[in-house]
């Protein structure tokens, strides 16, 4: 694949990134010579994007960040998919399932036209397979906690206590796949899009060992689109029309070129001259952008906020302390943070479960409106927690390091950020370190850092799905906050699909718990104000899951 402009104008100019947490993406491209061969369509089907972050994985039992979701989701296909509309629609599934009376089993039929990029048809068993390996301990899937107490035995086997053959989840024929679930769950076909849901081939993983998803070359695809040209480093990669996809008269673009710029003017640049179509702004940059019919807002259901590592190298750490936790998450101005560095929209967050995600099943009010502000920016308070934190220390001064992303916003949010909390808070020093959003991850699993700026965003319209987070055996936490009533509300909330009311209220008081006792600082709901070409048609995000779908988009118009 030809690469052209871009390349020649990132030779010109540095490049850094736009995104600050684990959710974190963005998009970036390059030209291609590719000619279009679908729509009868005599223009050039080919997107340029740009991403603020590298591809870090590509393992679908593996994958915990936005960007490779949004690969993923575009490549790969489970049982369903989201379409522009955010409703779901049949994907590798041919038709919908048959439940029992219980609603504890599912029987789903594969599509006859399914296959692999090998050739190989998509059957029950890859699906079977893929699931299992989620479940097996050694996998340490640290996403393996969406088919915990979901499908029947996963819980059992996560401890080791039953072996993945055991799994609800069998290969009736090739083509029918039955579910057994520990109990009725009703988002459970939301959960079959998402990339822990995804199918596997045993023989192909089998036969690339260690070595894969490490490159495009050691991924098989069964979605819209194949990867090319991505090495593992993550810093590029391309997209190109699976020809061989059940769907592939409905995809209309022939090829995506993405590379990872970090740094905002050279994405302006990019989009400018014309060699991307779509960039994502944050701070000044959003005001030189005022009134252009280019410049959209867009809402996603992403919260970030600060994760205290309570414990490091298998020690204790000061953030153990409650006191020095609630002073950090109290002493930073959101409303400041959010006018004058992000400046796209984003609003402060007081909790952690995002606006507009779900609604009491009973008044049809907001989660976050019943829930309220829970940790707010209070100076004088925070002064009064850091006192007591220290006392209780047996310290008179702290030096804390922040962790966050090596892209343009991600430092000037962490400098914004040390400048509160070292004013607001004497005898506190804070040292930053910016890194590439995958050596992130890496500390994050690691749990080496003492404050670090993380997000997430929904992979289903549920409050538990935020709060489930920090439970404390949650493969996610990664910080050792702990607390045995916020587990057991979490717990209940979890398993009890019958009385929703009680369920709804046990998730309000987890979340208090959580904000109560510091167990992370809420800083704000992203939204992106972005700047997409109007020649591009039907580019797709969604609130929830993946956060873009490319099936549908196209060029039409461009001159």
């Amino acid at each position: 694949m030809k690469k052209s402009k871009l390349v020649s104008l990132l030779g010109l100019t540095a490049t850094s990134a736009l995104v600050l947490a684990a959710c974190g993406g963005g998009s970036d491209g390059e030209t291609a010579n590719t000619e279009s061969t679908t729509s009868g369509s005599s223009e050039e089907q080919v997107l340029n994007l740009i991403e603020s972050a590298e591809l870090p994985n590509m393992d679908s039992a593996k994958s915990t960040d936005v960007v490779s979701g949004t690969v993923l989701n575009n490549v790969n296909e489970g049982l369903y998919r989201q379409n522009p509309e955010n409703k779901l629609e049949l994907g590798m599934a041919a038709e919908e399932p048959e439940v029992s009376e219980d609603g504890l089993t599912y029987t789903f039929k594969i599509k006859e036209d399914a296959v692999w990029s090998n050739g190989d048809p998509v059957t029950a068993d890859d699906f079977v397979y893929a699931w299992q390996r989620l479940a097996t301990p050694e996998t340490a899937a640290e996403y393996s906690y969406m088919i915990d107490g979901v499908v029947k035995n996963a819980s059992a086997i996560l401890t080791g206590e039953m072996e993945p053959s055991e799994l609800g989840a069998t290969a009736v024929d090739e083509k029918t796949l039955e579910v057994q679930l520990d109990k009725a769950v009703p988002y459970f076909k939301d959960l079959l899009t998402l990339p822990m849901f995804l199918p596997q081939n045993e023989a192909f993983v089998t036969e690339q060992g260690e070595n894969y998803a490490t490159n495009s070359d050691t991924v098989l695809y069964n979605g819209p689109f194949v990867l090319d040209e991505w090495d593992g480093t993550g810093l590029s990669w391309v997209l190109n029309k699976n020809e061989e996809y059940w769907d592939a008269g409905t995809v209309a673009l022939d090829t995506i070129n993405v590379d990872v710029v970090k740094e905002t003017s050279t994405a302006i640049n990019l989009y400018d001259t014309g060699a991307v179509d779509r960039i994502t702004l944050s701070g000044e940059y959003v005001q030189t952008k005022q009134g252009d019919p280019e410049l959209k807002t867009q809402p996603t259901s992403s919260v970030f906020y600060f994760k205290f590592n309570q414990e490091r190298d298998g020690e204790e750490t000061p953030l153990a302390n409650e006191n020095i936790r609630k002073a950090i998450a109290m002493a930073f101005d959101k409303q400041a943070f959010a006018d004058t560095v992000l400046q796209n929209g984003s609003i402060p967050a007081n909790g952690l479960v995002p606006a507009e995600l779900a609604v009491d099943p009973a008044s049809g009010e907001d989660f976050r409106e019943q829930s309220g502000d829970l940790l707010t920016y209070d100076v004088e308070q925070a002064q009064e927690y850091f006192e007591a934190g220290l006392k209780e220390l047996g310290v008179d001064s702290l030096t804390l390091e922040i962790l966050g992303d090596d892209t343009e916003n991600a430092k000037k949010s962490l400098e914004f950020m040390q400048g509160q909390l070292t004013s607001n808070l004497p005898g506190l020093e804070i040292n930053l370190r910016n890194v590439p959003f995958k050596v992130r991850l890496d500390a994050d699993t690691n749990q080496d850092y003492d404050i670090e700026m993380a997000g997430w965003g929904a992979d289903y319209a549920d409050p538990i799905n935020f709060l489930e987070l920090f439970h404390s055996e949650n493969g996610n936490n990664k910080s050792s906050y702990s607390n045995p009533d916020y587990d057991a509300l979490v717990e209940s909330a979890q398993t009890n699909v019958t009385d929703l009311e009680g369920r709804w209220e046990d998730m309000l008081e987890a979340e208090k718990i959580l904000m109560e006792s510091g167990g992370i600082a809420p800083i704000y709901q992203r939204a992106y104000s972005v700047l997409e070409k109007d020649y591009l048609k039907d580019y797709s995000s969604h609130l929830t899951g993946a956060e873009y779908s490319y099936k549908w988009a196209s060029i039409e118009g461009k001159e």
